[in-house]
């Protein structure tokens, strides 16, 4: 008998998930089903025999209802049996399945599931304050690292981790880069040589152009002669490596105070920011907008790249403009409220 059982548990073990929960909804529907058939005085409604068999195989046996007939004694046998075992079998697999997802999530082996996130691609201390600026501008956004590390860098609530080359088209779409609505790649810290660094950028940035054109792209340069060959494959955004360090150090030196200006602008977390807003359309010319925008307590600075608006300001507004305002968070929510 023994052998038999061992026997049993071996195959039980070796079952596939799916198969073992069938297994063990038919074992309960059926048990209780002859339950309620050899005592149906006793159970008085199937109902009542399967949370007997429910309570007899959790070993809670609250004793409300019992078989009196020798049938049912030995059917409640048959439930201590194979029945305990059973569910303690059942009970076991979904720890080691809820084991199972979270160590492939740490180790970045699941595909991400959702839409609008933001892919970060090779992991650095640069890359972990850009996630936290981006966490701290909006928390509702999901951001998905791509790294060949063996563990989630940065585990935290809405980032994700994707192990893999990430100039891999499978590992691109295992982050569904398709319905990404931007990618950052910032530079191979652990590559020496600059040109080497730039190469493997561009090779990434030609990558996820072919596989998902419409997603704004932004990379990390090491070397200005370089942005040319970027331009070729349709890269959105550049930003130099260690320039705008340099830059900002410059107007500290040459415009006391100035640093305090700049920091505010780079960080969500400190004073005003930029914000894009919606052209409305009684907004004809630029003196439109910005008097309407100071209004609200926003400064108009700049349409797309073109900051030399505040020149022009009975121009019309063309028809493609993206305005872009400084102000805080509670004002631009507003602003938008409005249109």
């Amino acid at each position: 008998m023994h052998f038999v059982l061992l026997r049993l548990s071996i195959k039980l073990l070796k079952m596939k998930n799916t198969a073992l929960a069938f297994g063990f909804l038919a074992f309960v529907l059926m048990v209780s089903t002859f339950a309620y058939l050899i005592e149906p005085e006793t159970f008085e409604t199937w109902f009542n025999s399967l949370y007997f068999v429910l309570t007899t195989m959790s070993t809670v046996g609250y004793g409300d209802y019992s078989p009196s007939t020798f049938s049912g004694k030995v059917l409640t046998i048959f439930i201590y049996v194979f029945g305990i075992g059973l569910l303690s079998l059942v009970i076991g697999k979904i720890i080691d399945a809820v084991a199972d997802f979270h160590r492939r999530r740490e180790a970045g082996q699941l595909k991400f599931q959702g839409k609008n996130h933001i892919i970060v691609i090779n992991w650095s201390k640069k890359a972990q304050y850009a996630i936290e600026e981006i966490l701290s501008t909006d928390s509702n956004i999901e951001v998905v690292i791509i790294d060949e590390i063996n563990k989630h860098p940065y585990d935290k609530p809405k980032v994700y981790f994707i192990s893999g080359d990430p100039s891999s088209l499978d590992i691109l779409e295992q982050a569904d880069i398709k319905n990404a609505r931007s990618a950052i790649i910032f530079a191979d810290a652990r590559i020496d040589e600059p040109s080497l660094v730039d190469g493997k950028s561009l090779l990434l940035a030609s990558t996820i152009e072919s596989l998902a054109p419409n997603v704004h792209t932004t990379v990390e340069i090491m070397m200005e002669k370089h942005i040319q060959n970027f331009k070729h494959v349709k890269v959105n955004d550049f930003v130099l490596s260690h320039d705008a360090v340099s830059r900002l150090a410059v107007r500290s030196a040459l415009n006391e105070g100035s640093l305090d200006i700049f920091t505010q602008l780079l960080s969500s977390q400190r004073g005003a920011d930029v914000y894009q807003t919606t052209v409305r359309p009684e907004w004809k010319t630029y003196e439109d907008a910005f008097l309407a925008l100071i209004k609200q307590g926003a400064t108009l600075i700049s349409n797309k790249g073109d900051m030399t608006i505040n020149t022009k300001l009975n121009e019309p507004i063309p028809t493609d403009a993206k305005l872009f305002v400084i102000c805080d968070d509670e004002v631009s929510q507003k602003i938008n409220n409005m249109l």
